[in-house]
This record gives C-alpha cells, sequence and structure tokens, in this order.
C-alpha cells in the first residue's frame, strides 16, 4: 500500500482492559499501537477527565454525571479493574514523549461543558507530544470555539451521516479531516473511519489507504494489515 492506514485503538483496547483506562492505553502503547482515540468531560470543578459517556454509571461502581461531581468525588469511583477515572493529566504524563498518535473527542454533543475547549487546549500545549493531537466532536460548534482559539490544531468532524461533499464541507469549516462511520471517497483532507471490528472491513478500508481505522481490537487490526 503507498499510504498505510493508521490503526488507533477505540477508548484504548476494550477487548482486554476497561475501557479509556490508563492500564489499557498503556498497553497499546507498549503493543506499539498507532493511535489512541479517547473521550474527554469537564468536572464540576473543571478537571478534563476521560470517559465515554455522560454519566458513570455504565463503566464504574458509581452513578450520575461527571459534570455533577467534583475530581475528587469521582476519583472515589472505580473502573472494572479497580482504576479510578483517569485524569486528562494522568492520560498526558502517559504518552508523553511516545510516539502514539492522539484523537481527542470532546464530549460535547450531548452536554454543554464551558471553557473545555481552552482548558484541554491550553493542556496539550504543555505537553511534549510526539504528533500533532487530532480533536474530534459530534458538536460542530464546539470544534468551531476550538479554531477560534488555536487554528494550528487538527479539528475533524465525526459523523454517523454520509456527507454530500465531505471535502467541500471540511475546507468550508477549517477541518484536517472527517471521521465517518461508514467509508466514503474522501480526496482532499483525512478521513478516519469508527468503529471497525470486522477483518474483512478492515481489509477494504486499508485497501483504500484511509488515513485510520479507528477499532476495539487494534491487535486484530495489525494482524490483517500486516497480512496485507
Amino acid at each position: 500500500m503507498p499510504n498505510m492506514s493508521l490503526i488507533y485503538g477505540h477508548r484504548g483496547v476494550p477487548v482486554k482492559f476497561p475501557e479509556n483506562s490508563l492500564a489499557g492505553f498503556a498497553y497499546a502503547i507498549n503493543h506499539h499501537i498507532d493511535g489512541l482515540e479517547f473521550d474527554v468531560h469537564l468536572t464540576k470543578d473543571m478537571v478534563p477527565v476521560i470517559m465515554h459517556d455522560e454519566r458513570i454509571d455504565r463503566t464504574t461502581d458509581g452513578e450520575g454525571a461527571i459534570a455533577d461531581m467534583t475530581f475528587k468525588q469521582l476519583r472515589y469511583f472505580k473502573l472494572a479493574n479497580g482504576e479510578p477515572v483517569p485524569s486528562l493529566q494522568e492520560f498526558l504524563s502517559l504518552v508523553s514523549g511516545e510516539p502514539v498518535h492522539l484523537n481527542l473527542e470532546f464530549k460535547t454533543d450531548r452536554h454543554f461543558y464551558p471553557g473545555i475547549e481552552r482548558i484541554v487546549l491550553r493542556m496539550i500545549k504543555q505537553t511534549d507530544l510526539v504528533y500533532p493531537v487530532v480533536f474530534s466532536s459530534f458538536n460542530l460548534k464546539s470544534l468551531k470555539r476550538a479554531y477560534a482559539i488555536d487554528a494550528s490544531q487538527k479539528y475533524a468532524f465525526l459523523t454517523s451521516a454520509h456527507l454530500g461533499n465531505p471535502d467541500e464541507f471540511a475546507t468550508h469549516e477549517h477541518l484536517e479531516g472527517v471521521h465517518l462511520e461508514h467509508f466514503q471517497p474522501v480526496k482532499e483532507v483525512a478521513e478516519r473511519v469508527w468503529t471497525v471490528d470486522e477483518p474483512a472491513v478492515m481489509q477494504q478500508l486499508f485497501a483504500a489507504a484511509v488515513n485510520a481505522v479507528i477499532t476495539n481490537n487494534f491487535e486484530l487490526a495489525q494482524q490483517v494489515r500486516a497480512a496485507m
């Protein structure tokens, strides 16, 4: 393949570790993953933390909304492996200096976290990262706010819809890429496809040389890509 697609771990390695856990992220880095995809919310006292859902009910032994808890309150609850919910700062300390691409999703499509873009962008700038971060969101307004703060970063729109003209749309909205649930031809900007766990679909996407495949099982994706 002329352009080899990257493999991103969707919330780390959910097939082996609790999603969005430091243990999963560390395992992925130690096993030479290309990139990590993860989700960021803000606690009541404005601390960025990593979790997919707005509430902690599904992935911890507690319940409630992240926005209603202070960071200290949130840390009382544990993931399935006994870890607390990781802060973005802990994650950045883990990946600092590591040759791993990052896709940070602003989880702003269901809850409005005032200031999340500014807080997160500042933290990213203070971290020694090998590659530029790709910031994604289903909320285009969130990406626009981030772009207004720092136009030099990479921004990508997340959608499960079919985009009429993804290249034109991306150019108009100052986007580096589109993160799509289904493959469609994209010429001028980056295309990263989620969440791909079927080997046959992986093969098709690698053959199409999309920029990245986002998967729950990065080791399977590595095997599929190596076999091609």
